[in-house]
């Protein structure tokens, strides 16, 4: 899905951060296959899904914060209106929160 948005694009530093948490939560994520390939403990395995969700709700986090602070800031100095842009943020919060 693309979006006729403005975009503010993330820095190197901003960029090698998020990529940094999503390949250590992707190892995470094999860790688990491995454990249900060994048949191992039900609740180790769910203390893992559950440090997985964390990890991706920081990434969440991280990305909305900067999405108010930079996408939805350019667009309300330009002086648009930031009515659609709130709905559109409001509707992925609401997403996520399911």
């Amino acid at each position: 899905m693309t979006h006729d948005h403005p975009v503010v694009p993330r820095t190197n530093e901003e960029q090698d951060a998020l990529m940094k948490r999503l390949k250590r939560i992707e190892g995470q994520v094999r860790g688990i296959a491995n454990m249900v390939a060994e048949d191992r403990y039900c609740i180790d395995i769910l203390t893992q899904t559950a440090s997985i969700q964390a990890a991706l709700r920081q990434v969440e986090l991280q990305i909305i914060e900067r999405h108010v602070k930079m996408c939805m800031h350019e667009v309300a100095t330009r002086q648009d209106s930031t009515d659609a842009y709130v709905e559109e943020l409001m509707a992925v919060i609401a997403r996520l929160k399911k």
